[in-house]
């Protein structure tokens, strides 16, 4: 009975003991530093060792102003425990005061006893970093590291010297670490990334190129060839990224599926060109059958998506050949799904589209291909206006995978049956759960459909407009762009001022933009732009247009300030990065 009563009043005394650290620091986060000062050091005297109560308790007299008592209870500290860490503290406390005599003196000891005990470092070190003293904290570094070549802190000096500016002492450092201790790469092209993308700074990007390249030529070690091909990757250059891995392939011949994923990110930035020599040179390289219909899929996906209706039989005859070649088993069920696809879309015949899918299904397939395929067989039926048996589809997907992104796009593809079908209530429901879903490309498409809904509710309550554009949006879906157009453009007519307008109007641009209109297109994307500056479309319509001047175009003096455009005044865009990316090219920022 004693023990229980004596665990019982452990654990309330250790309850009452965090509720009082939680007190103090909410006091210390409101900025009520004299109560927060009680608070811990009332803490402190239970846990006398506790560091950071002790640093808490500093930091509430500096804020306090209170610089004598600070000094005291530092002293009394540093006598009792011999810290070099503690004349740190004491030397800042004089720096708060505005003694710089003092604070050099103090900052100088806590370095000599570095030089007496290298391992001292660690504590001086991350002092001074707190204080953000970034020459001390390098200095210390250097000190230990010249008593102790064994030790490392390429990292801790590398982050330093990009806070200072030193860009390329940085670069030095991270890349030293990155050869010394190849566990940390994945953290340190992390920071590069940063530097690269958030601050974006062309004079950096040309330095990491610069060293990279160097050390390329330099080294016989692929590590380098692997880092820069990684290097053009960041930039978009994928060109450059392929000639990386054919060298690392030529010296080390045993997998070629890194360079499957450099055609897999040629064919998304729609380098069309780069991506078939990429997958050619697969095809030319590898007797792996996974491979070879992996390279396969990409090449004939991309006809697909660039054909038009006289080349469907050609394509069809060659889907039919590579099915032959491979054979109907689990291994080829991209192909086969993909030949499903082709025949429902393209082809216009459902029926043989779900027959391959059925016969796939009967397959021994992991949970995923079940997915994979399933998936598809809900599309022919949303394809064929067969709404509840493609939502019951999706939803033994949503069922079989759940919080899985396949399971997530199981559940978009069910809120877009309900939207196609104008049973908005449900879609609306559905599409604002799904906003807050990891993938971005999935919160992004949901959160543009119950904007989409939500606005257009508002606006007319019979919901007349919404339900015809999303008509069209179905027909769009089923790939009758014309009928789709014909639609759209009496949206035009018919509700013309009305909040459906500038949607139309996005709608009308992608569609003329996919069918290769490109006058058209800019037309409606321009229309967006002068008459809908202030609406949620606008970045999108800066975007489109650019791309089509940069891309297709290639007419780089009307892209430029429309991507300029949306850099000064759209920062929210989820365009941002890339519209800055590619405005900063097409300035002549970067650097060949």
């Amino acid at each position: 009975m004693k023990k229980i009563i004596f665990l019982f009043s452990l654990f309330c005394s250790l309850i009452v003991f965090s509720q009082n650290e939680q007190l103090a620091q909410n006091y210390f986060d409101k900025g009520e530093f004299e109560k927060a000062l009680i608070s811990y050091q009332e803490l402190i005297v239970a846990q006398p060792f506790n560091g950071y109560y002790f640093q808490r308790i500093v930091d509430c007299y500096q804020q306090l102003k209170q610089y004598e008592a600070s000094e005291k209870f530092i002293l009394e500290r540093y006598n009792k425990f011999k810290q070099a860490a503690l004349l740190v503290e004491l030397g800042y406390n004089y720096q708060l005061q505005k003694d710089e005599n003092k604070s050099k003196k103090y900052y100088e000891q806590a370095l000599d006893k570095i030089k007496k005990n290298p391992t001292e470092v660690y504590g001086v070190a991350a002092v001074f970093e707190r204080k953000v003293l970034i020459e001390y904290a390098l200095q210390a570094y250097q000190i230990a590291i010249e008593l102790d070549p064994k030790l490392n802190f390429n990292f801790q000096m590398a982050l330093l010297y990009g806070q200072k500016g030193e860009t390329d002492k940085m670069i030095e450092k991270f890349l030293e670490e990155s050869y010394t201790n190849p566990q940390n790469l994945f953290a340190i092209q992390n920071q590069f990334s940063r530097f690269m993308t958030e601050n974006a700074d062309v004079n950096f990007n040309n330095a990491l190129r610069k060293a990279l390249l160097l050390r390329t030529q330099q080294s016989q070690d692929v590590f380098w060839n692997h880092y820069l091909s990684w290097y053009f990757v960041q930039q978009k250059e994928i060109g450059k990224a392929f000639i990386q891995e054919k060298a690392i392939y030529k010296r080390n011949p045993e997998s070629l599926s890194n360079i499957v994923n450099l055609a897999q990110l040629a064919i998304e930035e729609e380098e069309k060109e780069t991506a078939n020599e990429i997958l050619t040179f697969v095809l030319e390289n590898t007797q792996d059958r996974e491979l070879q219909i992996q390279a396969h899929y990409f090449l004939i996906e991309m006809k697909i998506n660039k054909a038009q209706n006289n080349e469907f039989i050609a394509i069809e005859t060659e889907l039919n050949s590579l099915l032959k070649q491979f054979g109907i088993s689990p291994y080829s069920l991209k192909l086969q799904i993909l030949k499903a696809h082709f025949d429902t879309f393209q082809m216009k015949n459902p029926e043989q589209g779900k027959s391959i899918l059925k016969t796939a299904l009967e397959l021994p397939l992991d949970e995923y291909q079940k997915a994979d395929a399933k998936m598809e067989l809900a599309d022919i039926f949303l394809f064929e206006e067969k709404f509840n048996q493609a939502s019951l589809y999706y939803s033994q997907i949503e069922e079989d995978l759940k919080n899985d992104v396949i399971g997530h796009e199981a559940s978009l593809k069910s809120a877009k049956t309900s939207y196609f079908k104008a049973d908005f209530v449900w879609a609306l429901k559905q599409f604002k759960e799904l906003k807050s879903v990891p993938s971005q490309l999935i919160a992004n498409d949901a959160m543009e459909y119950f904007l989409l809904i939500n606005d257009n509710t508002v606006a007319d309550s019979t919901q007349t407009a919404l339900k015809q554009f999303a008509r069209g949006d179905y027909l769009l879906y089923q790939n009758k762009s014309q009928e789709a157009l014909s639609l759209f453009q009496d949206i035009l007519k018919n509700f013309k001022g009305q909040e459906i307008e500038s949607v139309t109007l996005l709608r009308l641009g992608k569609t003329y933009e996919n069918l290769g209109d490109y006058t058209s297109a800019l037309s409606q994307y321009q229309t967006i732009i002068d008459k809908h500056q202030d609406g949620i479309y606008v970045d999108e319509a800066l975007y489109f247009s650019a791309e089509i001047y940069n891309k297709q175009l290639k007419d780089f003096e009307k892209a430029k300030p429309l991507y300029e455009q949306l850099v000064f005044h759209h920062e929210d865009s989820i365009y941002f990065v890339e519209a800055r990316r590619k405005f900063r090219e097409l300035r002549g920022d970067k650097g060949l």
